[in-house]
């Protein structure tokens, strides 16, 4: 299957939040809230009732002070780290490109939230039945043929959605076009063995905070040597787990 992705430009975006709003309304996600704003809709990183948000940086440029808005959310890589630890496979990277979650398998061991190389799954440690919770990718938007939400609303078309290797080359075509506009890098195309999200900038991504200290391999390469050295107590641990995960099955099915 053709594997899907999403270019975000950010010399494009000019920070409405419209990808945030689509995205908590197709999702029927909360509001965070604060004592000074009741309806906050941009809080101060991803949460669980925030699947995407909008960062701001004043960076300078040729002497001069520049806006940048850039849109964070998962990454969805091509070999996640996070499928890779899940004990019970409560995550699985669909073949077009989500990385999807099943609450009926997990198990809240928490591991993807550990395996994340960008420190994306959150976990609703408020709740007595805990979700990890993330962008989806809209997969269910893709099973019908729809681009993702955020896609689909952006104003000023800073969020393309398309095959991936064509993305990837539209990038690299913008960049050759206008060299003095883009700084001269693709993120997501090789970070953790590459991904679905694919940036560009104008400024150098460190400076927009993106970690550019993950790996360009695969992150499964180096999840797998560690979990070959788990000792045994760990595997018992898990076997009970693995009890908990059926309990945790036979009761959503009662609610079904």
């Amino acid at each position: 299957m053709v594997q899907v992705a999403l270019l975000i430009d950010t010399t494009y975006c000019i920070g409405c939040q419209g990808c945030q709003i689509a995205c908590k309304q197709w999702w029927n996600l909360g509001i965070a809230r604060t004592e000074f704003n009741p309806g906050l809709t941009n809080p101060p990183e991803l949460d669980t009732d925030t699947y995407t948000r909008i960062n701001f940086y004043e960076v300078e440029k040729d002497g001069q002070l520049t806006w940048n808005f850039v849109h964070k959310r998962c990454f969805h890589c091509i070999n996640p780290a996070c499928v890779s630890v899940c004990p019970v496979q409560a995550l699985q990277k669909y073949p077009d490109g989500p990385v999807v979650w099943d609450e009926a398998r997990c198990i809240g061991c928490r591991y993807c939230l550990n395996a994340c190389p960008f420190d994306i799954p959150k976990f609703e440690w408020e709740k007595s039945w805990p979700k990890v919770q993330k962008c989806w990718f809209c997969w269910d938007r893709l099973a019908d043929g729809l681009a993702p939400a955020c896609a689909k609303t952006c104003p000023p078309s800073a969020i393309e959605f398309g095959v991936r290797d064509d993305l990837v080359a539209e990038a690299h075509r913008r960049i050759e076009a206008n060299p003095e506009k883009y700084h001269d890098y693709v993120y997501g195309e090789t970070e953790a063995g590459g991904t679905s999200l694919l940036y560009l900038a104008a400024v150098p991504f460190e400076e927009l905070g993106f970690n550019m200290d993950v790996e360009k391999d695969e992150y499964p390469d180096y999840t797998w040597e560690f979990l070959s050295r788990v000792p045994i107590e760990v595997a018992a641990i898990a076997a009970v787990m693995g009890g908990v995960y059926f309990w945790r099955k036979k009761r959503l099915e009662g609610k079904a």
